[in-house]
């Protein structure tokens, strides 16, 4: 791939707008829009200064193609580091069609898929685990995956393991140097102070990694199932949850056939809902099917909401029953954080409360159509993610390559720890050492390859 050509995409989404912009990328960025761009006031913009922004109009020869805003950012203080354009158009699909074209045919090229970061990543903007994060910025669609998302482009992410990697760089630098006067036995890393630090990158490292199960959570949305029998109102705790009609709701036992899922953030944290089929004996095919497929969700999911109607729940055998029920899905799924859930509370007297209570004293009670309950169960949702570290603003780890990089570099420093222990050669720890420092530079991107740069920008979108 060429990297010193000047690229072209749409940066806003495609379709018919208020505006649209176009932005432009390469070392004749300026001159290209200088040739086709004439200012309301007839500056030449290649005599502007950089971060300014100017009115005028898009020509094609003497063709007036539309009027815009054309913003200026001189290398190297860009985004991508190189001269980058930006063209503030009229939103319409035609013109923004017009402007791509008439710069194609003067010699720019259709950016690739996230080639404007990648540029930026190139010339030194941003190291890598910097520019994945603005793609997670991009699709961020909570408060939560938002704020690690901001913190990792900020650096947050990348300067704690950079840190990392310098003080252990500089060790392997004695250690190395130590093989130069291997017969003259000479020891220039001091072993007490390299403990230390083997001990500080382990406990940072074992931080890091743990977060991973937090922030894949946050990242991808929790995904919780929705389970019980027909008619206990599954669909109409779904409509209440998300405070609209998304499931049908049908007196008639077996409405729903499929799942139906949709998302709702929770103190800023993404949820996945899953109103699944209900759980019975039937003889009905497209309803067997519906059911098998409840169970595969419940695979899936990392809560389950068992939910029981209240109604049916008189006596205390049919709420000893209901406790089996509830024994058997644990068994099943033993791993899996369960919330128990009586519905139709509001149809219930207080003895028949003080029963439920007493034979299941996990149970919540809630009643879907009125929303009572609806909100404390929200909050108990909620109790199953550890925010902690969100709310300390302690680096947090959603990217599934940087878990990979992570449990590497922990295992190559744990065989540097055994050497230690064990007073093994310089020479043999030395290969740890060095496998480690690789490992590191894989998650900043200071060990990169064109294969691995190939499969982290092909997930961004163009214009970006």
């Amino acid at each position: 791939m060429n990297y010193n050509d000047t690229i072209i995409a749409l940066a806003t989404p495609s379709g018919a707008g208020a505006i649209a912009v176009i932005r432009l990328s390469g070392k004749d960025a300026i001159r290209l829009a200088s040739e086709s761009f004439k200012s309301v006031r007839g500056k030449a913009l290649q005599d502007q200064v950089t971060h300014t922004i100017h009115l005028g109009h898009i020509l094609d020869d003497t063709r007036v193609i539309d009027e815009v805003l054309v913003s200026i950012f001189k290398n190297p203080k860009s985004y991508t580091g190189e001269d980058v354009i930006e063209i503030s158009c009229h939103g319409s699909q035609y013109i923004q069609q017009e402007i791509i074209q008439l710069f194609l045919r003067k010699g720019c090229r259709m950016a690739d898929a996230g080639e404007f970061t990648l540029r930026a990543f190139l010339n030194g903007k941003l190291d890598l685990s910097q520019a994945e994060a603005v793609a997670d910025l991009i699709s961020s669609d909570n408060e939560a995956s938002h704020q690690i998302a901001m913190q990792q482009m900020r650096g947050g992410f990348s300067s704690e393991i950079a840190k990392l990697r310098e003080e252990l760089l500089n060790f392997a630098s004695l250690i190395e140097l130590e093989l130069d006067f291997a017969e003259e036995d000479v020891a220039f890393a001091d072993r007490t102070q390299f403990r230390e630090l083997i001990t500080r990158i382990t406990f940072v490292l074992k931080r890091l990694i743990d977060s991973f199960a937090v922030g894949n959570v946050i990242k991808n949305g929790i995904p919780v199932a929705i389970v019980g029998e027909p008619n206990v109102g599954k669909s109409t705790l779904l409509n209440a949850l998300l405070n609209e009609e998304r499931a049908i709701v049908s007196d008639i036992a077996g409405t729903t056939r499929d799942t139906i899922e949709d998302e709702l953030s929770i103190g800023g944290i993404g949820f996945r809902f899953i109103d699944t089929a209900g759980i019975r004996d039937t003889t009905d095919v497209v309803e067997g099917l519906g059911i098998k497929k409840t169970f595969e969700k419940i695979e899936q999911s990392q809560v389950v909401v068992f939910l029981f109607d209240g109604t049916e729940l008189h006596t205390e055998a049919a709420i000893k029953a209901c406790r089996i029920e509830i024994e058997k899905v644990k068994n099943k799924y033993p791993l899996k954080p369960m919330v128990i859930i009586v519905n139709k509370v509001d149809k219930l007297s207080e003895d028949t409360i003080a029963l439920l209570q007493s034979v299941i004293p996990d149970v919540h009670l809630l009643s879907a159509k009125s929303g009572l309950g609806v909100e404390s169960l929200k909050t108990k949702l909620l109790d199953f993610v550890n925010t902690g570290a969100l709310r300390n603003n302690e680096t947090i780890v959603t990217n599934t390559r940087h878990y990979d990089a992570l449990l590497k570099a922990f295992e190559e420093i744990q065989k540097v720890q055994h050497g230690l222990d064990t007073e093994l050669s310089s020479d043999l720890m030395a290969i740890d050492i060095r496998e480690a420092l690789y490992h590191f530079g894989v998650i900043t991107g200071q060990v990169t390859n064109d294969e691995l740069l190939g499969n982290i920008f092909a997930n961004f979108c163009i214009g970006k």
